[in-house]
């Protein structure tokens, strides 16, 4: 019989719960108590599974019908016989990666596991770090070997925050196994839930590499977008004219200039960067696409700087409205958010900065940033407004109705 836990229950770790208790008996784990509490409520502060297709698969108590019970006890989880991994990997403040969430959810793995038992990770990470950096763990507080009585896997999340189109469910999944049997086995388990299909990588540094590639992939193209604005503002061209008419032949690639930020793609091309020099090559394109993208927040400031100042508009002590926080549209996620880099640096000119995001939770951001902002349009006259991301609920605002007279308007995707 399949038992299943979930560890880790963010933007990745619930959706995925959430689908496999449509058919099997799932105990999603965290360590946080506040987020299974709101979750055994019914109640998904992410967005990412609606409210009542969450309260459809909640269960009480952990047994073996279909179903999700969440929990913070590590002895929920002890009956169970695959574990899926899917906590965040982020990087410190040095841009090297930090796998201490990784490690712990080992860890915790490593107490619970018995022969014959599967630990699936789903966290984006460079190749090699399942089998180098998270197995040993596990070895070494279960007592087990590795290959001979348990096995692992690699299937990477593709998870888009606030896309409601693209649902796990939908997307095709890479799957892979440290020996092909495990591999048969993890593969048949998502294919049971995943009507988008899935794709054996033969092993789990392909499927490691496919993942971290993904983003790698997009990061550089926005940079190349971000390129071309700063080359082109300088020329006085409008850069979004220019990506309409070059769109009109059919291989050029949609992308648009913007704040790269968020879990992913401001993030991923780091775990590679690393992985890359510690294999003596230095990754040239991929970190210094990551360095045009992580200057676009201060670039934005200063363009916004620049036009007041050429409207004879005194930035000291001005007033100025930034709108949007969040790393992207139409979603409350505000990890590694681009926006923070803008609001400081017209900081940096003693300038009065107000933010408006009606997505973003202000005491996260407050906890995260020591930043306030504003879940409601804030009332009043503003020197500039700076629209950060673009959330549906700004689509209608007349952005002339916040400026003074003279007042300046920037729109990086504009």
């Amino acid at each position: 019989m399949i038992k299943i836990a979930v560890i880790g229950l963010g933007y990745v770790g619930l959706p995925l719960a959430r689908l496999f208790a449509t058919k099997y008996p799932v105990t999603g784990f965290d360590i946080k108590q506040g987020r299974i509490f709101e979750l055994m409520n019914g109640v998904d502060s992410t967005l990412e599974v609606e409210n009542s297709d969450l309260k459809a698969v909640l269960k009480m108590k952990p047994d073996n019908l279909p179903g999700l019970f969440c929990s913070s006890e590590i002895k929920d989880i002890s009956d169970c016989n695959y574990y899926i991994v899917t906590v965040p990997t982020p990087v410190d403040k040095g841009n090297h990666p930090d796998l201490t969430p990784l490690i712990r959810a080992s860890e915790t793995v490593g107490k619970v596991i018995n022969k014959g038992n599967i630990v699936i990770y789903e966290s984006t990470v460079y190749p090699g770090a399942t089998e180098e950096d998270c197995i040993p763990v596990i070895e070494k507080i279960s007592g087990l070997k590795f290959n001979t009585d348990f096995f692992a896997g690699y299937s990477p999340e593709r998870i888009n925050p606030g896309d409601k189109q693209h649902t796990v469910e939908k997307i095709k999944k890479i799957t892979s196994g440290s020996t092909p049997e495990a591999g048969a086995l993890i593969n048949s388990l998502y294919l049971s839930v995943i009507t988008g299909g899935t794709h054996l990588a033969p092993t789990i540094r392909v499927a490691e590499a496919a993942k971290v590639i993904e983003n790698t992939q997009r990061d550089l193209n926005i940079a190349f977008m971000n390129e071309l604005k700063k080359i082109f503002d300088r020329m006085e061209i409008d850069t979004n004219a220019v990506l309409e008419a070059a769109a009109t032949k059919w291989n050029f690639l949609p992308f648009k200039p913007g704040l790269a930020g968020g879990h992913c793609i401001g993030i991923d091309p780091y775990y590679l960067a690393q992985k890359a020099q510690e294999y003596g090559y230095y990754p040239e394109m991929i970190l210094s696409g990551r360095r045009l993208n992580d200057s676009m927040g201060e670039y934005v400031a200063m363009q916004t700087v620049k036009e007041m100042i050429k409207k004879g508009i005194q930035v000291k002590n001005s007033e100025i409205l930034v709108l949007g926080f969040t790393f992207k549209e139409n979603c409350p996620d505000v990890r590694n958010t681009k926006v923070v880099d803008v609001v400081n640096t017209l900081k940096e000119y003693e300038a009065n900065v107000t933010v408006y995001d009606p997505w973003a939770n202000p005491e996260e951001v407050k906890l995260e940033f020591g930043m306030e902002i504003e879940s409601r349009l804030p009332a009043g006259k503003f020197d500039a407004a700076v629209i950060a991301v673009i959330h549906k609920e700004f689509e209608n605002i007349n952005y002339a109705s916040l400026l003074k007279e003279n007042g300046v308007y920037y729109n990086l995707k504009a």
